[in-house]
């Protein structure tokens, strides 16, 4: 579901972690090559043109997060080729589509509506939290970073604590609370006014918004699925 796994090592401090012992672990763990071709080019193809999103991002999530496995569950039923949880993202997906309720797990394992559920998500995040954003690559950085953490915890944290309450407060709780630890967080790094930081990335190449994200990120998780997001990428783009 978009979670990532911690390094043993640790520290308060994420611009240490990232310049000592955290880095040199995310250079030994990414090892796995991509797959020059996988039986879901079509589709992922269908869904980049239909929602307007890079199809090798979606691809590269896909590497990360399920490894192209079709039936892969995480834990937390995190389902499918883009780990998408029917709860959250799959409700926001459907709502986006005009249609009622969730996909249901069986739905999920299908490749098409996985990715068709996963992507539209994509763009919700880019068109709804990061509009503004002019740089096609600060843009997909950033992107990675607000998938990265709206729906591995927030959500997951929101809705835990929120069900306690009636339905639609629930709701509601769970999308601002995703926001702001998702995109939100992101762009408080830059200033606590949305419109001035992306004022700021703006001035940013991407080289540099990504090397900021990487230093000076609150958490440590999402910097590291950045980089894994990026390998993938551009594993991909060089097969292309």
């Amino acid at each position: 579901m978009l979670l990532i796994g911690c390094s043993s090592k640790q520290s308060n401090n994420p611009k240490t972690v990232y310049q000592n012992d955290y880095l040199r672990y995310f250079m030994e763990e990414q090892t796995e090559s991509v797959p020059s071709k996988n039986p879901y080019d079509a589709v992922i193809k269908q869904a980049a043109q239909r929602y307007a999103i890079d199809e090798n991002l979606i691809r590269a999530i896909i590497k990360v997060e399920s490894n192209f496995r079709v039936n892969a569950v995480s834990k937390s039923n995190a389902i499918g080729l883009m780990q998408v949880k029917a709860s959250t993202a799959g409700r926001d997906a459907y709502r986006l589509q005009g249609k009622a309720g969730q996909p249901t797990t069986s739905q999920l394992k299908d490749p098409a509506i996985n990715i068709d559920v996963g992507t539209t998500y994509i763009r919700f995040i880019q068109k709804n939290h990061l509009v503004g954003i002019r740089d096609p690559k600060v843009l997909y950085y950033a992107t990675v970073v607000a998938y990265a953490y709206a729906y591995a915890y927030a959500y997951a944290y929101a809705y835990a604590y929120a069900y306690a309450y009636a339905y639609a407060y629930a709701y509601a709780y769970a999308y601002a609370y995703a926001y702001a630890n998702g995109a939100g967080a992101l762009l408080r790094i830059f200033d606590k006014s949305r419109h001035v930081a992306i004022d700021k990335i703006n001035e940013l190449t991407a080289e540099e918004f990504y090397q900021h994200i990487q230093t000076n990120y609150p958490m440590h998780r999402q910097p590291r699925y950045l980089w894994k997001i990026k390998n993938a990428y551009n594993s991909i783009a060089m097969i292309d």
